[in-house]
């Protein structure tokens, strides 16, 4: 079910989509141009759940763009749509997928259901200078990882250390906002604005960087 279908200025569109278990309907919601290519690429998976997640990914986008897109991927795995009409960042997590496209900006976004289970390898990506509230522990701990896959997408770099080449910049959680992120990895060593968000039971976090 679609769940948020928002454009943010003129040149991106965010959505996120609850995950629908039901592959027949899926299937029938494409492009029929689309349906054979996919049937064809489903019988080479064997996780139901990737089956599962694979398709309402791909209804998102046609619900996000009213259009029929390929999405491909790089080697890396990072995905792009085969017309390169957009720039596109994927993610998902129990229950969820969420996609962030732009055609002039390069994108990141991860969603992340919220679990106490973050605070068991906080200490692998959370440097002990980074602000944390204990009395929000847990969601403060998930926006840190969340903004940090963000920013991971957006550098588009391999082999990021996650607590040593990003670093979010101290921040207050509240039910949304926007905080400041960096990374250290690329020679850029750009600062990002990242926008986030606090949901029922997972937080969204997402970035545009103009090209």
């Amino acid at each position: 079910m679609l769940i948020r279908k928002e454009y943010i200025g003129e040149d991106a569109i965010l959505g996120i989509r609850r995950i629908n278990k039901d592959k027949e309907g899926l299937i029938k919601m494409l492009p029929l141009r689309q349906r054979d290519i996919l049937l064809s690429q489903i019988s080479k998976m064997r996780s139901e759940s990737r089956i599962i997640e694979w398709l309402n990914t791909r209804v998102l986008l046609y619900e996000l763009l009213g259009q029929e897109k390929i999405i491909s991927n790089h080697p890396s795995g990072r995905p792009f749509l085969l017309d390169r009409s957009h720039k596109i960042s994927i993610s998902h997590t129990r229950g969820y997928v969420a996609i962030l496209l732009s055609n002039k900006c390069y994108v990141g976004i991860d969603i992340e259901t919220i679990s106490d289970r973050i605070s068991k390898v906080a200490d692998k990506f959370i440097s002990e200078d980074e602000y944390i509230n204990k009395e929000l522990e847990t969601v403060h701990q998930l926006l840190h990882w969340s903004a940090k896959e963000t920013l991971f997408k957006i550098i588009r770099e391999s082999e990021v250390d996650f607590k040593e080449h990003l670093r979010v910049l101290p921040f207050e959680p509240y039910q949304t906002g926007v905080f400041e992120a960096k990374e250290c990895k690329t020679q850029n060593k750009k600062t990002y604005q990242v926008h986030y968000e606090i949901l029922e039971d997972a937080v969204l976090t997402w970035v545009l960087d103009r090209i």
